[in-house]
């Protein structure tokens, strides 16, 4: 004979009253779509970061050398929203930050960045190496 599992139907319920509520905010893992494409000349890195201005982005090169892309958005609340009382809020604003490890050929000096149309662009510029000159002189011995 097959054990028989009971719905409880208040179980679920108490759990989610509980986590739900505003002593402990739901965890948001959603991270940002990243799209990274490579030519000859650079690695261009494209981050989808709907709605944001350039001054809550921060791309720097961290102590190992790996770049370091920040979003904080910061949601100001005025004295004229209290106005208001919502019965149900579901816009996420949250901080993003995510360690790149880069490619070795990266020029590190010259990274550059900015944010249009709500995508922040992460221009990674490549080392240009030179080519080993062929022509030389041979001894003749």
């Amino acid at each position: 004979m097959l054990p028989v599992m009971f719905k409880n139907s208040w179980f679920p319920t108490v759990f989610e009253d509980f986590l739900n509520n505003d002593f402990m905010p739901r965890a948001n893992t959603t991270a940002p779509a990243v799209n990274v494409r490579e030519d000859e000349k650079a690695y261009t890195m494209e981050v989808a970061a709907p709605g944001i201005k350039k001054e809550f982005c921060r791309v720097s090169i961290n102590d190992e050398g790996n770049l370091s892309v920040a979003i904080e958005n910061k949601m100001e609340h005025k004295e004229s929203e209290k106005k208001h009382h919502y019965l149900r809020r579901e816009f996420s604003y949250t901080n993003y930050e995510q360690v790149y490890t880069l490619p070795e050929d990266v020029d590190k000096e010259n990274i550059a960045a900015k944010v249009e149309n709500g995508i922040l662009t992460v221009t990674l510029p490549r080392v240009q190496k030179e080519e080993p000159k062929l022509a030389r002189t041979i001894a003749i011995g």
